[in-house]
């Protein structure tokens, strides 16, 4: 497809001595890196958009789904790193619209990361629902990619020394750091006008700071009638019988104005659930504190306990940032815990109506064993 490359290393081209100067010319333009901010470098070849871009750089376990994780606003300023070792093998499905007028197979309306690296990218694709191959995808987006990188090796880095600024470079290029968490990304992810879906049943303010698709649709099926409104919308204006704070990308302390519209809410007692940004907002409005996470947790099985029950659930995740247990309320308890690092995955309040959970209850492609939640909301409101 492009220059072969060995896994952290520079191809090289060989017999190429007499080639005419425009095809050597092309082929080194393919030739990329990943340089992070500690000085470690990884090359690759470029695919996608032949651009530098700079972001900070995570890194994602899922096995599926990057139609989905590209496209997900939590994603929003970062370069994704899939650990996955092939990737792009069944393409990328149409752009259509379902019956709500949303995305039918995406989570937002265009690719959210700010740069792709992967190992090892398919020059087949085999799906019943492929239109396009993953690079041209990228390309018409204007995203750059970067294949054939030791990608193990980037997440033990990323693992060892945390999520660090990283920048994508086509050969001879280079661009200035940036570091997404100082920016206010919630305000560039979030609808600008309030949009309306479903026709019958309670009435779901959704505050969107980065909403995903699949949490809209979640709760039409559970019953809702949902305006969707911009992250610093003032809601009190509405008619409504329940509050829903969405996930998100960045600092949740960046939301200033919807944390304070979160705390008179809760003041008011308004029934209110938030997910991953959206808990973490909620936590920030009852007076507790969140903290930068190490390196996130960005996977499809992170097990997650309900504190009084036991019952441990696989869930969806996606968040560098979460809430210290330790430093909620009085009236306010841990909901859910991780089973692997023990970091707090909801939050909820003894007789308020208040709720949040760090993971996804409504991930796509999954797993969808929490789904339940959205039901168990609705039935709150009712």
């Amino acid at each position: 497809m492009k220059l072969p490359v060995e896994h952290n290393s520079i191809p090289v081209v060989k017999n190429r001595v007499s080639a005419p100067q425009h095809e050597i010319d092309d082929q080194m333009s393919h030739i990329g890196r990943l340089v992070l901010e500690d000085g470690s470098e990884f090359s690759g070849t470029l695919f996608g958009a032949n651009l530098p871009v700079a972001g900070e750089v995570v890194f994602n376990t899922g096995m599926v789904g990057y139609p989905e994780s590209l496209t997900d606003p939590s994603y929003a300023g970062q370069i994704l790193v899939l650990t996955y070792p092939h990737i792009g093998n069944y393409g990328v499905p149409p752009w259509s619209r379902d019956d709500l007028g949303l995305p039918e197979w995406f989570e937002s309306d265009r690719i959210q990361v700010s740069g792709l690296v992967i190992s090892s990218l398919s020059a087949d694709v085999s799906h019943w629902s492929a239109e396009r191959a993953l690079e041209d995808w990228l390309k018409k987006e204007n995203v750059p990619g970067l294949f054939g990188v030791d990608t193990r090796a980037v997440a033990k880095r990323l693992r060892d020394s945390g999520a660090m600024l990283g920048k994508i470079l086509p050969s001879g290029l280079d661009i200035a750091w940036r570091d997404p968490n100082t920016s206010n990304l919630v305000a560039e992810v979030s609808v600008r006008e309030p949009v309306s879906y479903g026709t019958d049943g309670p009435r779901v303010v959704l505050v969107d700071t980065g909403a995903k698709a699949s949490i809209v649709r979640g709760l039409v099926r559970a019953g809702a009638r949902v305006l969707r409104v911009p992250w610093d919308y003032d809601f009190f204006q509405e008619p409504f019988d329940g509050l829903f704070l969405s996930n998100g990308p960045g600092d949740p302390k960046m939301a200033d104005t919807t944390v304070e519209n979160v705390r008179r809410a809760l003041e008011q007692r308004v029934p209110t659930f938030g997910i991953c940004l959206g808990s973490q907002i909620l936590a920030l409005a009852a007076g507790a504190d969140t903290y930068k996470l190490k390196f996130g947790h960005r996977s499809q099985n992170q097990p997650c306990v309900e504190v009084g029950t036991h019952r441990c659930m696989v869930t969806s995740q996606n968040h560098g940032y979460a809430v210290n247990g330790s430093t909620l309320p009085a009236g306010w308890r841990e909901w859910f815990v991780n089973a692997n690092d023990g970091t707090n995955e909801g939050i909820r309040h003894e007789w308020k109506p208040a709720r949040g959970v760090q993971f996804h209850p409504e991930a796509n492609p999954g797993p969808t064993d929490t789904s339940f939640l959205f039901e168990r909301f609705l039935e709150m409101l009712r």
